[in-house]
C-alpha cells in the first residue's frame, strides 16, 4: 500500500466512509482497509463522535467510544466498573429486598424477599442468644 493510498483511506475514514465503501472506491480488499484503520486508530463504527461528559468513564474519566445500535457504555473496563461499584455500594439496587428491624439492636437492615433473618449481624445474634438480650 502506498503512502498516497494510506492518506486517502485516512481522509475517507474521517469523512465517515465504511471499510467496504473505501475498499470499493480504491480497489482494495475490505480486510486490507480494515486492518490499516485498526492499526492507525481509525477503527470502530463511529470515529468522529463529539467528546462530552456523557462519553467518559464514570471511574477514571477516560473517553469512551459509543457504538450505534448497542447498549451505551458507562465504564472503559471491567476493572473500572468493579472499582466504581465497590466505592458506591449505596447505589446498588436489589430486586425484592425489604427492610427488617434487628431483634437485638433495633437497627434496620435489608434482606431478600424470602429471608427469615432476625439479626443484622452475627454479633447481634451471639449477644442476644448468650447474653440474655441485654444491650451492651
Amino acid at each position: 500500500m502506498t503512502n498516497q493510498q494510506k492518506d486517502q483511506i485516512t481522509t475517507l475514514r474521517t469523512q465517515g466512509y465504511g471499510y467496504k465503501k473505501i475498499g470499493q472506491l480504491m480497489g482494495l480488499s475490505v480486510n486490507t482497509v480494515k486492518t490499516y484503520c485498526k492499526r492507525n486508530a481509525l477503527g470502530g463504527a463511529v470515529i468522529n463522535q463529539p467528546c462530552s461528559t456523557e462519553n467518559v468513564c464514570k471511574c477514571c474519566g477516560m473517553t469512551l467510544v459509543q457504538t450505534p445500535g448497542r447498549k451505551r457504555r458507562v465504564f472503559c473496563s471491567d476493572a473500572c466498573r468493579t472499582k466504581w461499584w465497590n466505592a458506591h455500594p449505596e447505589l446498588v439496587k436489589h430486586r425484592g429486598d425489604r427492610q427488617v428491624i434487628c431483634s437485638y439492636c433495633g437497627k434496620p437492615f435489608s434482606v431478600t424477599k424470602s429471608s427469615t433473618r432476625k439479626y443484622c449481624s452475627h454479633g447481634c445474634y451471639i449477644a442476644d442468644r448468650f447474653h440474655g438480650g441485654e444491650l451492651q
